[in-house]
């Protein structure tokens, strides 16, 4: 078996042994390259992003390719034009390796490097834009396949090897406070409470220092409070837990979060009691569901408490639980921009899904996580088929989300009226439902509508009224939402200091709990970006064009990728314009081919 190691410095290895490494760099660039591409790659591509200064670039990529062959000791691989990855059945690439869904995790605790360690073209600045995306999104799967072997171990009861990947998961991403709850949680479940407490000292120090926020009170509770831990004392018996589970739910949707949560734990510690584990599982993600949903900064308590409902519902052929168990999975790795794991966990529950309502939920999250790529095809597929079976089994609820998703796309695409002919439908949802809790979303989405219209008074009065429902709702999504619009009706009124303040109060609502949608985030970064050039405050939107493209990468958000690098260009670094093509060049996207087009003509 020959091994290719990317990670880390990049090796060759047969049968666990090293043997010779291609010469030259650009061998190791064009490899991973190659491999790491979403689809083959022509020739004439290769030649002029990897050989552009070579006196014959195509003939440089040849012999590159010709030394790549002979160091994996094989004639007839990376042939063709376009180029092939496949390099046959006996060798395996580390990274397929340790991140794919069935992996053992162990080897992802050996991860010490980054992609392609020591690996720099100063020559091909295109490729080094292309390279730095990619650290930044091999980081976050790596990360990703850390906390997902870690919650799993946790939920199976094993806490102390999952305190060696949480472990692991604080020290790559250490500025992400749901990793920290993680290690916290991880450390309770073993008994070790003082050390618990040292790592929730250690993470509000390090917040309040690095971010200027402070720790959201989950933090400090996971050291105490499990999924099976009822602030009150429980009621006795099956018919108890039963009551409790509805009373639980019924309290949740009334909008009594904590009554509901306590209600629910006192569900899932008496079930368990009973041992009646099919009714711990449908406590069990009851509770997840609920701590993702209503209660703020409560996702990674919930995400236990699912991988716990979806052990249980294995074992006793809960299908429905399980969908449920899956779906939320989902919903929470796509908020977090860990894409990989999200359509993982998608993919399982759309397997086991079987009714019109079941689907229309699981593929609703499934448009908004692939809309969230960029991947505009993929998403109108999800949304509009979601939109349909909701309608069929009248979950209108559903319909209004889905309908809202359908818009977004749109409105990201500049394809006005057909976001307006889905957000008025999902306007219309929400009202007849008093679905005022998710009002704050569609009516900023409509707002952005009225401000390209140049109707500032109906996107005022959309974004103000949005911004106080969200403010007593304490979403901090809705918060960053409204906040950005009222930045960018601020500009243009032609005030641009109140601007950057709605900017900066976006930003700062974005990240004020470690729940957060990451989307979000980078959509008002992008925002404030674009308002500072235009304001020629280009000090500003360097500070800020960095966070973005950070973020925008490692959450594999390809849109915002790419319009980070636009920004760049536009603040001066002009191998940036080469970059954004590079990587929007399959982003089906008119609006985007637009934006990057205008910016190469500003240019000429």
């Amino acid at each position: 078996m020959l091994t290719i190691r990317l990670l880390g410095a990049p090796a060759i290895e047969r049968d666990g042994q090293p043997v010779r490494s291609p010469r030259g760099r650009k061998a190791w660039a064009l490899l991973s390259y190659v491999l790491l591409a979403e689809r083959p790659t022509s020739r004439r591509h290769l030649a002029d992003l990897l050989f552009a200064d070579a006196d014959d670039p195509l003939g440089a990529l040849r012999w590159t390719l010709a030394e790549l062959r002979r160091a994996l000791g094989k004639r007839d691989v990376l042939g063709g034009d376009p180029v092939s990855p496949d390099l046959g059945e006996d060798v395996a690439v580390d990274l397929e390796q340790i991140t794919r869904e069935y992996a053992d995790p162990a080897p992802l605790l050996d991860v010490g490097g980054e992609l392609l360690e020591g690996v720099h073209l100063t020559s091909s600045l295109e490729f080094e834009s292309w390279l730095l995306v990619e650290r930044h999104r091999v980081s976050a799967r790596v990360e990703a396949r850390l906390r997902q072997a870690a919650v799993a171990l946790l939920a199976g009861g094993r806490a102390r090897d999952a305190v060696t990947y949480a472990s692991r998961v604080v020290a790559r991403n250490p500025l992400e406070e749901g990793n920290h709850e993680l290690l916290v949680r991880s450390l309770a479940a073993t008994g070790d409470r003082i050390a618990a407490l040292r790592q929730v000292a250690v993470c509000e120090d390090l917040l309040r220092r690095e971010l200027g926020v402070a720790a959201s009170p989950a933090l400090r509770e996971a050291a105490t409070v499990g999924t099976d831990s009822p602030i009150a004392p429980p009621l006795s018996g099956r018919a108890a837990a039963s009551s409790q589970l509805d009373a639980g739910r019924a309290a949740i949707v009334a909008g009594a979060v904590d009554a509901g949560l306590q209600c629910l734990r006192r569900a899932v510690a008496e079930a368990a009691r009973c041992r009646d584990s099919a009714l711990q599982g449908r406590a069990l993600v009851a509770l997840g569901g609920a701590l993702i949903h209503a209660a703020r900064g409560r996702d990674e308590e919930g995400i236990v408490a699912i991988h716990e409902a979806i052990q249980l519902a294995s074992t006793t052929g809960d299908r429905v639980t399980a969908v449920t168990a899956h779906r939320e999975l989902g919903f929470v790795e796509a908020q977090a921009g860990r894409r990989g794991t999200a359509d993982a966990w998608l993919a399982k529950a759309q397997a086991l899904a079987e009714t019109d309502q079941e689907l229309a939920a699981l593929l609703a999250v499934r448009g908004k996580n692939a809309s969230d790529t960029g991947d505009y095809p993929a998403a109108f597929g999800y949304l509009h088929d979601s939109v349909e079976r909701a309608e069929r089994c009248a979950d209108h609820r559903q319909q209004a989300w889905s309908l809202s998703m359908v818009a977004r796309a749109h409105l990201l695409r500049a394809e006005r009226s057909q976001a307006a002919a889905a957000l008025a439908r999902a306007l219309e949802g929400v009202y007849e439902q008093r679905w005022m809790a998710f009002l704050p979303w569609p009516q900023t989405l409509r707002a952005e509508l009225d401000l390209q219209d140049g109707d500032l008074e109906a996107a005022a009065d959309r974004l103000e009224q949005a911004w106080e429902l969200a403010r007593q709702l304490d979403d901090s999504c809705w918060e960053g939402m409204a906040a950005r619009g009222l930045g960018l009706l601020s500009a243009a009124r032609g005030d641009y200091p109140a601007a950057t303040k709605w900017q900066d109060e976006a930003a700062f609502r974005c990240i004020r709990t470690p729940d957060r949608y990451q989307w979000v985030h980078g959509y008002g970064l992008d925002a404030a970006i674009g308002t500072a050039i235009e304001h020629g405050d280009h000090e500003r939107a360097r500070s800020l064009v960095g966070n973005l493209a950070s973020l925008a990468a490692r959450c594999d958000m390809r849109e915002l990728v790419v319009r980070a690098q636009v920004h760049r260009f536009r603040l001066g670094d002009q191998p940036a314009l080469a970059a954004a093509r590079l990587l929007g060049a399959d982003i089906d996207n008119p609006a985007l081919a637009r934006l990057i087009r205008d910016a190469g003509k500003r240019s000429a």
